[in-house]
């Protein structure tokens, strides 16, 4: 029996197998494409993204120089307005000044007639000027030092201090420590510091000060004190003339007296020894004393009475050379009464001066 042919179908298995191969084909071929894409894809993206934050930092960085060209607009702004402000105050002032000129030119035009009058005073004034500056010059000796006393001191002393060469003589006996023997006495026992500031010595002291600021400025000095011996002021100067014009050793000389303290007695025959020493020898003497010496040439008794003071002190004349004045500053001491009629004889038979001044002299 023969069998019977099967019909052809388009749907049979084969035709599907070679569908589906074809399908799965296509969606393989798919998926490689797609896949290459996406490599693609994020290359670019990667690059795209780069190149975004590279923009974004520029934009930041660009945000921040706003906000500081922001501050500065706002500073250059408000620095504008004080520009402006003070351009006005400026601009006030120049016409406040204006006005001021203007016055001030009005009141010029007012006195010019009075200039020439005014030069004439002027030059007259100058002349007298140099007249004045002329006479200090000649007595520029005067103000070598400065001397700043209590009140007017501006006394009529009868002291003149001229010479080329004088010399200081200063009574450091302690007499000088008051005007009563009770209290001579009595500041003897106190300590040196308490004896160097008694009213007396330091009336003393402030003497030869004044006396320093008259010496003329060209002459020479020396400064001695004395008491049963005689000694310069300043070590190392014995028999030396010192020139006045050493301001700074002038100073020195004066202030050494601060450290001077008035002891033992009085021997007049050792400070006019001390002038005749001298070479060349002094042509004025300054002796600041208060009354006639204790001692002589030998040694000293107990106690000296007026007749032996009077003794020595003619001893003691004998001494000193011939030909110079001696001004005599005596602060009289009580027990004394010869002492200013001898020591006023002195000055006269010199050609000196003689002065017992007031208890605030200098």
């Amino acid at each position: 029996m023969a069998r019977k042919r099967r019909g052809f179908s388009i749907f049979s298995l084969s035709f599907l197998d070679i569908m589906s191969c074809g399908f799965g084909a296509t969606i393989l071929v798919f998926l490689v494409i797609d896949h290459a894409s996406d490599v693609r894809s994020e290359e670019a993206n990667r690059d795209l993204i780069g190149e975004v934050n590279f923009l974004e930092r520029e934009v930041r960085e660009g945000r921040e120089g706003l906000a500081e060209l922001r501050n500065t607009i706002a500073m250059v702004d408000e620095s504008a307005v004080e520009a402006k402000g003070r351009s006005r105050e400026i601009l006030a002032e120049i016409r406040r000044r204006r006005e001021e000129l203007s016055t001030d030119d009005k009141d010029t035009l007012a006195s010019s007639e009075h200039v020439n009058q005014l030069k004439a005073d002027l030059k007259q004034l100058e002349e007298q000027n140099e007249r004045l500056r002329a006479e200090g010059e000649k007595q520029q000796g005067t103000d070598v030092r400065r001397f700043t006393g209590d009140g007017d001191r501006q006394y009529l002393t009868g002291l003149k201090l001229g010479g080329r060469r004088i010399l200081v003589l200063l009574d450091r006996s302690a007499s000088m420590l008051d005007n009563t023997l009770v209290n001579v006495i009595r500041m003897r026992n106190m300590p040196e510091t308490v004896q160097r500031r008694a009213p007396k010595w330091r009336r003393a002291v402030a003497t030869v000060d004044w006396l320093s600021t008259q010496l003329p400025r060209d002459s020479e000095y020396q400064i001695y004190v004395f008491n049963t011996g005689a000694a310069p002021v300043l070590p190392d100067t014995a028999g030396k003339w010192l020139p006045v014009a050493n301001r700074e050793q002038l100073d020195k000389a004066i202030a050494a007296l601060d450290a001077v303290t008035p002891a033992a007695g009085t021997s007049l025959l050792g400070a006019f020894q001390a002038a005749a020493a001298m070479n060349p020898r002094p042509d004025n003497i300054y002796l600041i004393t208060d009354g006639l010496p204790t001692q002589g040439s030998g040694v000293a008794g107990a106690k000296a009475s007026g007749r032996d003071r009077l003794k020595y002190f003619n001893q003691a004349l004998n001494s000193l050379p011939d030909g110079i004045p001696v001004n005599v500053i005596l602060a009289p001491m009580e027990g004394d009464p010869m002492a200013a009629s001898a020591f006023w004889q002195l000055a006269m038979a010199t050609r000196g001066a003689f002065l017992a001044p007031a208890s605030d002299w200098p």
